[in-house]
């Protein structure tokens, strides 16, 4: 499945760092998946977005209230993603990200724990990168003919989430129906992003649309809107990066739909905030990342979003 999706190009300030070298301006976006809240990608690069192949875990946490009181019982959710992930570049301005997560999902209710486990929901997305550059002073002679960039960017992406998770029916009924390790459908996945990048701060924009599909069980998860806004700055050395950031976040769920029924209670939305850090050390990239929701309301506000946080490690192309 898709999510926080943080998703998130050249970042000046790196170049003097090995593994940073060939970056894009930072792409860093999330998406907490359309009321499938189960999310298996949590982005589709890196901070310094550098062209990578590595390793990601992803943590979640909810809570589900069974009932229409406020001493209702609660259900409590705890969502582990283990995904491998990698950038790979086709040319210049067209590069490829693609996503593998396992999922491992708990849920603790009136003091029985369910588990469900299994490979989730893979990605694939093709990116178009345009590059802006600084207008050239027709007085000085331009002897090696390059372009200098100017630090601003855009991305246009474009994908398909596939059904290779297993999407289970009887989940579907429970308070949080993204309780689930796959969504057994096709999605469409459309971006767009803006990207500076200075010589000590960066900031970058991300629009995402998804388009679920319907499943053979006659079940489609709601269309999402997603947005991503983040600001980050670097420290470095001669063997050592260090990018901290700080964002928000926002995610907007249409109702599931089931034989052509909306659902009632399964829209939402959510504005979320988060901080983290990119430690780049040679060809290795090591991040961190936190998360609290600002405000939301998800399924009629009985599903109650708590924290996430991320961690990977990635070898740099």
């Amino acid at each position: 499945m898709s999510i926080l999706l943080f998703q998130f190009q050249n970042l000046n300030a790196h170049n003097n760092l090995e593994p940073c070298k060939n970056h894009n301006n930072h792409q860093f976006f999330c998406d907490l998946c359309g009321c499938e809240t189960s999310s298996g990608s949590f982005g589709y690069g890196t901070l310094s977005n550098a062209n990578f192949i590595g390793i990601r875990y992803i943590y979640q946490n909810f809570e589900s209230k069974t009932g229409i009181f406020e001493n209702s019982p609660k259900s409590k959710e705890a969502f582990n993603t283990y995904q491998l992930w990698a950038q790979i570049p086709i040319t210049k301005t067209i590069y490829i990200s693609a996503n593998l997560p396992y999922q491992d999902l708990n849920r603790t209710f009136k003091g029985t724990t369910e588990n469900i486990s299994g490979l989730g929901d893979s990605s694939l997305i093709g990116w178009y990168k345009l590059n802006f550059y600084k207008k050239q002073d027709e007085k000085v002679v331009n002897f090696n003919g390059e372009k200098e960039a100017s630090g601003h960017s855009l991305q246009f992406g474009l994908g398909v989430k596939l059904p290779t998770g297993e999407f289970e029916e009887r989940l579907a009924d429970n308070v949080n129906p993204g309780f689930q390790v796959g969504t057994g459908s096709f999605d469409g996945i459309l971006s767009v992003g803006y990207n500076y990048g200075g010589n000590k701060i960066g900031i970058n924009t991300l629009l995402s649309y998804y388009l679920k599909g319907e499943n053979k069980n006659k079940y489609q998860f709601g269309n999402q809107f997603s947005y991503a806004l983040n600001a980050y700055t670097a420290f470095s050395t001669d063997k050592v990066n260090i990018m901290p950031f700080v964002g928000v976040s926002g995610d907007v769920y249409n109702a599931i739909e089931q034989y052509g029924e909306t659902l009632n209670d399964t829209d939402g939305d959510i504005l979320n905030g988060s901080l983290g850090s990119e430690v780049a050390i040679k060809n290795f990239i090591f991040g961190a990342s936190y998360t609290l929701p600002i405000s939301q309301k998800l399924f009629g506000g009985n599903v109650e979003s708590k924290q996430r946080f991320s961690v990977y490690v990635n070898f740099a192309l």
